[in-house]
């Protein structure tokens, strides 16, 4: 059973939510590492890299009915088979997230007004907390995304940056 996070004042219509929800969960969490690896694999320390070494994290989007497993396999975010426990669940709305990567919300903020969650080994929460704290600027730049670029990142064989 998961924590009950504070409805978010910006809900998805309910329409988006339901087409949200029916993608399969995969393929979702692949396109969510290669656009992790793009834009944070860039600002990781190496004793973050070393903590989160065998790691499985997944992150939640309960008003999408989204959530992503992954884990870092040594030189990138790696998606992982859905179901398998986690050792951190992080969990926000949809706006909430895209508001932690742009840096317009603080997640200390968004945690103590239980905006975001986190459960399960909060060692790791809070090493995660403070790499995202301590780069400068968005951490999301929408032309990271651009289809070039993903389907470049995507290639078998190549690592994701």
């Amino acid at each position: 059973m998961h924590a009950e996070l504070h409805p978010s004042s910006h809900p998805l219509p309910t329409q988006l939510r339901r087409v949200l929800s029916l993608l399969p969960k995969a393929p979702g969490s692949r396109l969510f590492v290669t656009a992790l690896n793009l834009a944070l694999l860039p600002h990781l320390p190496d004793d973050v890299r070393a903590m989160l070494a065998g790691r499985r994290l997944r992150i939640r989007a309960p008003d999408a009915g989204l959530a992503f497993d992954f884990t870092w396999n040594g030189r990138a975010f790696a998606p992982l088979a859905s179901g398998a426990q986690a050792n951190l669940v992080i969990s926000a709305s949809v706006h909430d997230f895209a508001q932690l990567a742009a840096r317009k919300e603080d997640p200390d903020t968004l945690f103590f007004s239980r905006r975001l969650l986190m459960e399960g080994d909060t060692e790791l929460g809070l090493v995660i907390k403070n790499t995202l704290d301590a780069i400068d600027g968005p951490l999301f730049d929408p032309s990271q995304l651009a289809p070039r670029r993903v389907l470049s990142a995507l290639r078998p064989g190549r690592p994701s940056r």
